[in-house]
């Protein structure tokens, strides 16, 4: 008799499927964020130049992305780069990190359009090199008809930057719109005004190479998040290791700030043990 979870999505490796047999497809995570970290090291441990950890971390971004659209995760987010490192890298990495996102975007087209991907961008792109943007905006149309996983690049990209922009960006539409005393700033306002306001807040957050740190990524969208931290060396991570995180991403018991079913169960016994209080 076969069940749901027999049930393996094509393109999936021997390793891959033997992971997703262990997962239950009714409780995938509906976004994905990974910090992808560890590029310098994986590069120093073989006495390489850091280029060469950053080139070897395009591989661990097509397994990634493909796993995970093969199994149907409706969106993925990468950290790919941040504001910092836009102002503290040596003017040598951060150019050459430009030209491996426009030879990235460009040999990778094909492989989106193919798995349907849908290419989008957060961060303060206007600060990248022209060229670059140019790129960006045509891989970006180049995948737009595509309607399954949202694959999201966070370039230049700063959580408090985001937070920053979205308050200018709510002050700046109130004064078009009857002035800021009328002003009502609420949770779901600064949501609608953030990068990611055509997503969902992401259910997991994955980071690599052992580091327990959120590195200024996605800091109001991950309050509720759950944390699955590797300590994969980025350039190392695949499709298998993105399964083995959702696996135990399965094991956790979400409460968003309530209590589980046992701590409220607990709580009930401990009431009901507890002597009438005389009034």
């Amino acid at each position: 008799m076969t069940t749901l979870y027999d049930k393996v999505p094509t393109g999936l490796d021997r390793k891959e499927a033997e992971v997703y047999r262990r997962l239950d497809p009714a409780q995938l995570p509906k976004h994905i964020a990974i910090i992808m970290d560890g590029n310098g090291r994986w590069a120093k441990r073989r006495h390489l130049p850091r280029v060469a950890g950053h080139r070897a971390g395009v591989t661990a971004v097509r397994s990634t992305v493909e796993t995970a659209a093969r199994i149907h995760i409706p969106a993925l987010t990468l950290y790919a780069f941040s504001e910092e490192n836009w102002k503290k890298r040596p003017k040598s990495e951060v150019g050459f990190l430009m030209g491996l996102l426009s030879r990235y975007l460009k040999a990778e087209v094909p492989t989106l359009n193919q798995n349907n991907i849908r290419l989008e961008y957060i961060g303060r792109q206007h600060e990248l090199p022209e060229d670059v943007q140019e790129r960006m905006e045509w891989a970006r149309e180049a995948t737009s008809r595509n309607s399954g996983m949202v694959l999201t690049l966070a370039l230049n990209y700063s959580a408090r930057s985001e937070l920053v922009d979205a308050f200018r960006s709510m002050v700046n539409a109130a004064a078009q719109n009857g002035g800021i005393e009328h002003l009502h700033i609420d949770e779901d306002m600064v949501g609608r005004h953030l990068y990611t306001r055509h997503l969902p807040d992401p259910d997991l957050v994955v980071r690599t190479s052992g580091e327990m740190r959120l590195s200024n990524f996605l800091l109001w969208q991950l309050a509720y998040a759950e944390i699955y931290v590797t300590p994969t060396l980025w350039p190392d991570f695949r499709g298998t290791h993105l399964l083995e995180g959702i696996a135990e991403y399965q094991k956790r018991e979400r409460r968003y700030g309530g209590l589980n079913h046992g701590d409220g169960h607990a709580q009930l016994e401990t009431s009901a043990a507890l002597p009438a209080q005389k009034h």
